[in-house]
């Protein structure tokens, strides 16, 4: 090791690359960053420092000399859906990480579920925010509403639930046709040799990743399981008062129902219309997200499986496409891949 390299512990630094190069520091900043104004043999130099020492550019420290920050809205739903919640806990603790990047979260809450209020939220969106993160509504308005924001040249990141059709910069979810084809074949495997209706609450059909869902699991339940045929799905806003009146209004007029299928939330309301109509243990029961009260389901033997996605990693992932825009990073396709989890009660973490 030469008097130079001397010292070096760790991650080398941007002064380091200038003093193995023998530059000063504004000089290797050039070089680095690919600006003009320096020769070809000092870039050389430079290029060579870079290489030997294994630098990698720190973009919370160049944001820092730079005095340069970002500010990213997240929109997330109102409402005691105990998935979102847990999704805003996520956002809350992501924002602690970001602070450190120099990138900072806001959220506000709106019903994702009424179009015009989510679009009113994206139309009047105050200066001095660099992005956007929102719960989304496959809804003419709110697709203009994102498309506006991208003119302004402010990115918006789709969370959860789809709007494909609009100028997102990208979309962090699972592949709900994939989860709702999924959910078909656990309900066809576990009710194998039975014959009877299979009933399907949605939260919403308007929201892209419940119509998804739902569009994946009569792919896969009409083709391949013929002894058991799928109702027209009943929405219930995943809300639980509408989804306990839908599920017990569904229980009442399909005496032959053997399987049931939620899409969204809601899910103490059906829990509370199986207990009170006696059918808790004898109905196949797939639902959506591990939270404390399905996990509770599940353990009683109520549900029979769960369809989850990490809402953390959802939340740090919609973070990073954000952050890495801004700052002209790359992004690593793979780690923002939103894995589909299934749980039985043998398997819970």
């Amino acid at each position: 090791m030469g008097a130079g390299e001397a010292g070096l512990i760790g991650r080398a630094t941007l002064e380091d690359v200038a003093r193995i190069a023998g530059v000063s520091l504004a000089t290797a900043d050039r070089v680095v960053n690919r600006r003009d104004g320096v020769r070809d043999k000092t870039i050389a130099r430079v290029e060579a420092a870079v290489s030997k020492l294994g630098y990698r550019p720190d973009p919370a420290a160049a944001r820092l000399a730079r005095n340069q920050s970002f500010r990213f809205l997240f929109v997330l739903p109102s409402g005691a859906n105990s998935f979102m919640t847990l999704l805003g806990e996520q956002v809350a603790r992501t924002a602690d990480w970001l602070a450190v990047q120099r990138a900072f979260i806001d959220v506000e809450y709106v019903d994702v579920f009424d179009a015009e209020a989510l679009a009113r939220v994206l139309e009047n969106l105050l200066p001095g925010y660099h992005g956007v993160a929102t719960i989304a509504l496959d809804h003419p308005r709110v697709r203009a509403a994102i498309d506006d924001l991208a003119d302004r040249g402010i990115p918006v990141v789709t969370l959860v639930s789809d709007v494909p059709s609009a100028r997102r910069l990208h979309y962090v979810g699972i592949d709900n046709p994939a989860a709702g084809r999924t959910a078909a074949n656990l309900m066809g495997r576990f009710l194998r040799g039975r014959q009877g209706v299979v009933g399907v609450i949605a939260g919403s059909l308007s929201l892209r990743d419940h119509a998804e869902r739902l569009y994946g699991f009569n792919q896969v339940l009409t083709r391949e399981f013929p002894d058991l045929v799928v109702l027209p799905a009943v929405e219930g806003r995943d809300d639980n008062e509408q989804t306990l009146a839908a599920t017990t209004s569904l229980l009442q007029q399909q005496p032959g129902l053997v399987g049931l299928y939620n899409v969204g939330a809601g899910n103490r309301g059906i829990a509370a219309a199986l207990q009170q109509a006696g059918r808790d243990q004898d109905i196949v029961w797939i639902a959506h997200e591990l939270t404390p009260h399905t996990r509770r389901f599940l353990l009683h033997g109520d549900v029979d499986a769960i369809i989850s996605q990490n809402p953390g990693h959802e939340a740090r992932s919609a973070a990073r496409v954000l952050l890495a825009h801004c700052s002209g990073e790359k992004l690593v396709p793979d780690q923002e891949r939103i894995g589909i989890d299934i749980f039985l009660r043998d398997n819970l973490p």
